[in-house]
């Protein structure tokens, strides 16, 4: 056979099923399956969720195994329109700890799902992270699935489906994006500071990026309300908690509309609320006092060095996630125990927020912090990150905190802003879901900037309530914010404007 005709070989479009024979370095296809219009159903590990996907178009389910060390186990999925591709490829994230594939959105709102994906037209891939259930616990020991957890999965699964996807349709995809939030906007940040060729536009939502700092934030909620009992908030009185913040701080930015533009100008004090009657709708001294905490930033109290930023106020109906008990929020907790104290039994309630810091700092290797993404640019790469105000998971300010750095690093805000937006959403909680506006179309905006050069001066969000969209506002890209013009409903967007604060 000579050469040209080997390339054109090489070049053709397989069947679906003859992607099974698909030669693939540190890599073994385990399923080459074609899936016919309507008819895909969630695998029983993740059947649980009340997410129907009967309207997804036909596709081919190609799913593999990435051995890239001895001790590596990554799965991974790869779907491939077998109609009306549209020449792209869209890798998701995943949340929490992961151990399990994206099939579709976690919270509705803004679509980060294989399944949105594919709607789309989009050539898309998961993984599990190397390792299977929402949890750290099969990580004990095995340093290297913590480094395939911590990035290396989310490379290896991209290099491995653009491999799949030539094989499918005879060529690689034109462009690629990746988007994630939460845990999947950490691995986001990661591709682009460390893989920045993988990507040409890249969708970092609410990144847990300063993973270090993140842990001893969660346990700082945890030693406010968990560690004594005469501390603990019951849920019952996180609406009343809530009433009395908007209450104070919703009118501060000149607008009352049941939202807090910037939570930071909000200096609301529980101990307003303390009475002596502990079952009434107030709060104990001890109550008031581990509010005051939450509410605060963590700090060293041998420096008073801050260590990570404050859940902001707005966040109190969401408390139960991190300060409900009966342990800590459960991903830094694991995190702690596993891959830090490296001991399945190390109790929280001793960690000391001097002595353990420093030891967190020195072993621990996830972060996605590097403010230097001169060879992103290079590539013509473009970052959007997006973050609620009301995060009652990660705190907001910790992705200002970066964005800033990357600013800085990389020569000011004209230097930077045809490359990288950040959108902070008033009322929006984690990754979606709240009283604000928390829906949008965080991967069409990004088309219009990679594909024809339209930078994103305001994006268009909505809120909705039984399905029904109540409230749209226009989201502004930092430190811009949306004001509004005087007239009209505060319900709809057309009576708001951005400009700077």
């Amino acid at each position: 056979m000579s050469i040209l005709m080997l390339a054109l070989w090489l070049a053709a479009p397989a069947t679906c099923e003859g992607l099974a024979s698909l030669k693939l370095p540190d890599a073994t296809i385990t399923l080459a399956q074609s899936v016919p219009a309507g008819t895909f159903t969630l695998p029983a590990t993740v059947a649980t969720r009340t997410v129907s996907l009967s309207n997804l178009p036909a596709f081919c389910r190609v799913a593999a195994t990435l051995k890239p060390t001895n001790d590596s186990d990554i799965k991974i999925e790869v779907w491939l329109p077998q109609s009306g591709w549209n020449g792209k490829f869209q890798a998701v994230g995943n949340g929490g700890w992961a151990g399990v594939i994206t099939y579709t959105s976690g919270t509705g709102g803004i679509e980060n799902g294989m399944a949105e994906a594919l709607k789309r037209g989009y050539a898309t891939s998961s993984t599990d992270t190397g390792h299977a259930g929402n949890t750290a616990s099969g990580l004990l020991g095995h340093p290297e699935k913590v480094t395939d957890y911590d990035y290396r999965a989310v490379h290896e699964m991209t290099l491995t489906a653009k491999k799949v996807i030539a094989g499918f349709y005879g060529r690689g995809p034109d462009l690629s994006y990746f988007n994630g939030c939460s845990t999947g906007g950490r691995q986001a940040l990661k591709e682009a500071q460390t893989f920045y060729e993988d990507y040409d536009g890249i969708i970092a939502g609410a990144p847990a990026a300063d993973v270090a700092h993140m842990a001893a934030g969660r346990l700082w909620v945890a030693h406010a309300t968990l560690k004594d009992p005469a501390s603990y908030i019951p849920p019952s009185k996180y609406p009343m908690i809530h009433e009395a913040v908007m209450k104070s701080c919703d009118a501060a930015d000149g607008l009352k509309d049941g939202l807090i533009d910037d939570p930071r100008q909000c200096h609301f004090d529980p101990s307003a609320l303390v009475c002596t009657d502990p079952n009434g709708s107030c709060l104990t001294g001890p109550q008031a006092a581990a509010a005051q905490k939450i509410m605060s930033p963590v700090v060293n109290p041998r420096t008073g060095k801050q260590i990570f930023p404050r859940l902001e106020p707005g966040t109190e109906l969401e408390w139960g996630r991190q300060a409900s008990g009966p342990e800590p929020y459960y991903t830094s907790l694991e995190r702690l125990r596993y891959v830090i104290f490296k001991d399945p039994k190390w109790d929280w309630r001793s960690f000391d927020f001097d002595r353990d810091v420093t030891r967190i700092e020195s072993i621990d290797k996830g972060n996605a912090t590097d403010p230097n993404l001169k060879s992103f640019v290079s590539r013509g790469g473009k970052l959007l990150m997006y973050h609620g105000w009301a995060d009652q998971s990660i705190a907001p300010t910790a992705t200002i905190k970066y964005y800033d750095s990357v600013v800085s690093a990389m020569g000011g805000p004209q230097s930077t802003a045809n490359w990288l937006r950040l959108f902070m959403l008033p009322g929006m909680n984690h990754c979606g879901g709240g009283e604000g506006p928390n829906a949008f179309d965080a991967i069409g905006t990004l088309e219009q900037w990679v594909e024809k050069g339209k930078a994103p001066d305001q994006i268009l969000a909505s809120h909705r309530t039984n399905g029904k969209v109540d409230r749209t506002r226009p989201l502004c890209p930092y430190p811009q914010v949306a004001k509004f013009k005087g007239s009209g409903s505060v319900d709809d967007a057309t009576n708001f404007t951005c400009k700077a604060p």
